[in-house]
């Protein structure tokens, strides 16, 4: 079923009357505070969170437990676990039980030290509440009282998700990982399916438990989708950065970790040649490991649409320098990881920026010219390409005009084994056009 989001089916800047605080990297996640996770069935009782229809009159729904577990695939994490895939997974990988190994828990379960669960607290919900709102201990009685605000739940440790950059961090904890929690090449190579990540669609296909209305917006601000999508996309690259500079790069033996190069410059057919010198990058032969880009070259098409000739000049360059760096030794990786990693920093207040009509129209149109002039026509890049012309223009609210051009798009980017960068090329030169 295709869905809001063309190509995942799960695995702004300003606020409208409240201005949006900027976000802390340093916002500590909630499976890493000591606040006790009470578990779901503190939320799920028909007086809080466990309605059959969202109510009129609150502030919010009141359905939201029932969202969650009926719609929401989050709840199905842990369960994912005792299935035949997870069961092959596991015995490949020399994993005595999926459902109890950490390295499977971390990210299918709000698997938080048995120190801070609660009474009620089970692994078996998977990804519950707290595992994304914060754990409730100092909030669970609180946060219901009249009085309340959203920055009093925050003191009591509550985690900002209505933050684009925190929203990102969080998201990424998982969906790309961390040094402590990564779909390593191994785990691919069992059956792992392979993890990618856009904050704006993965954000519009979860089933929404809450509703952006007017007192809403009110407590919180309102986000605009670009800003969402843009806060994924730098949030994306320095995470990816900030793994790649873990001990987890350089795994002992002959290789390092393979999972952190794009996996498709190698898994193709070997009669469908796919390197350019365009694609790979100067000084990028053929035959190569590459470093993954695809995130960080988003950013930097988004900084040549806005006219920031200095950042997009900037980031192009160490993008460069960092895939020749992967081809050399990790301490030259790490040096230029890192600098990548800064200039990635020094733009992060574009997530709370106020785009114009115009700006977000010009970031489409560099988009599909970078994919057009073969810059972004690998897969792992024409996938964010996609992606990013689809989320703007449903920010742009001119998706529906566009839904024929959108579909060539995504045709093309469908799948890795029908795959043909020059074929997407093609498409976007053709549809570019048009936007």
């Amino acid at each position: 079923m295709r869905t809001r989001c063309t190509l995942v089916s799960l695995c702004a800047g300003l606020a409208l009357g409240v201005a949006l605080p900027a976000f802390a990297a340093d916002t500590a996640a909630p499976a890493t505070t000591p606040l006790k996770h009470l578990g779901v069935a503190t939320c799920a009782t028909s007086v809080c969170h466990g309605k059959i229809a969202p109510q009129t009159g609150r502030d919010v729904q009141l359905n939201e437990y029932r969202i969650w577990l009926q719609q929401d695939r989050h709840s199905q994490a842990y369960r994912a676990l005792d299935k035949p895939l997870a069961r092959s997974m596991a015995a490949k990988l020399g994993i005595a039980n999926a459902s109890a190994a950490k390295v499977c828990l971390d990210c299918h379960a709000d698997n938080v030290p048995a120190a801070a669960r609660g009474p009620s607290f089970q692994l078996v919900d998977g990804i519950q509440c707290e595992a994304c709102h914060g754990g409730a201990e100092r909030w669970i009685e609180t946060h219901s009282q009249q009085n309340a605000t959203h920055p009093a739940n925050l003191a009591r440790g509550m985690y900002p998700t209505d933050q684009p950059g925190a929203r990102a961090q969080l998201c990424l904890s998982c969906h790309l990982g961390t040094a402590g929690k990564y779909v390593t090449h191994a785990m691919i190579g069992a059956g792992h399916p392979r993890l990618r990540f856009e904050l704006d669609t993965f954000s519009e296909n979860q089933p929404k438990h809450f509703t952006v209305d007017a007192d809403y917006i009110e407590r919180k601000g309102k986000v605009d989708e670009a800003n969402l999508w843009l806060a994924g996309q730098i949030g994306a690259a320095r995470d990816y950065l900030t793994v790649l500079q873990s001990p987890l790069f350089a795994r002992p033996g002959l290789f390092p970790e393979l999972a952190f190069y794009d996996c498709f410059g190698c898994h193709h057919s070997i009669d469908k040649l796919r390197w350019t010198a365009d694609r790979a990058g100067p000084g990028i032969g053929p035959g190569t490991l590459r470093l993954q880009k695809q995130h960080a070259l988003i950013v930097q098409a988004a900084a040549e649409a806005i006219g920031d000739a200095a950042a997009a000049t900037a980031l192009g360059q160490q993008v460069t320098a960092l895939t020749r760096a992967g081809q050399t030794d990790a301490a030259a990786m790490r040096a230029d990881a890192n600098r990548l990693s800064a200039q990635l920093q020094s733009v992060e207040a574009w997530t709370r920026r106020a785009f114009s009509r115009a700006d977000l129209t010009a970031i489409r149109r560099t988009l599909l010219k970078y994919a057009a002039d073969d810059r972004a026509s690998d897969f792992l890049a024409a996938e964010q390409v996609e992606l990013g012309v689809e989320s703007l223009s449903y920010a742009l609210g001119d998706h529906d005009r566009h839904t024929v051009d959108i579909d060539a798009l995504y045709n093309a980017v469908k799948t890795n084994a029908t795959f043909d960068p020059t074929q997407f090329a093609a498409v976007a030169r053709t549809v570019s056009g048009h936007f």
